[in-house]
């Protein structure tokens, strides 16, 4: 199979399995000063040069954390955590 096909059938799945970008809970939004969701997936595409197949909210230590799962053209998968406060990553 095509590295193409085999990124095409990933997305695919991650879609069908429910895994896209969800929205953070309202506990998350806080001040206004925090980074949206939807900024730190746009940061982060842009600076790995990959896709966000999935995006949730946490809290770590009081704090909102943004923990994004990655795709590359390559099929590469992995996890980046995002403060939402600093924009800094974990």
């Amino acid at each position: 199979m095509h590295p193409w096909r085999t990124v095409l059938l990933v997305l695919w799945l991650c879609v069908a399995a429910g895994a896209a970008v969800r929205a953070p809970d309202a506990r998350a939004q806080g001040s206004g000063r925090e980074l949206s969701l939807d900024q730190a997936v746009k940061m982060v595409e842009h600076q790995y040069h990959a896709r966000v197949v999935k995006a949730e909210a946490a809290r770590s230590n009081g704090r909102t954390v943004y923990v994004l799962k990655l795709l590359n053209d390559s099929g590469k998968v992995w996890t980046v955590r995002v403060d939402a406060v600093s924009g800094a990553l974990q």
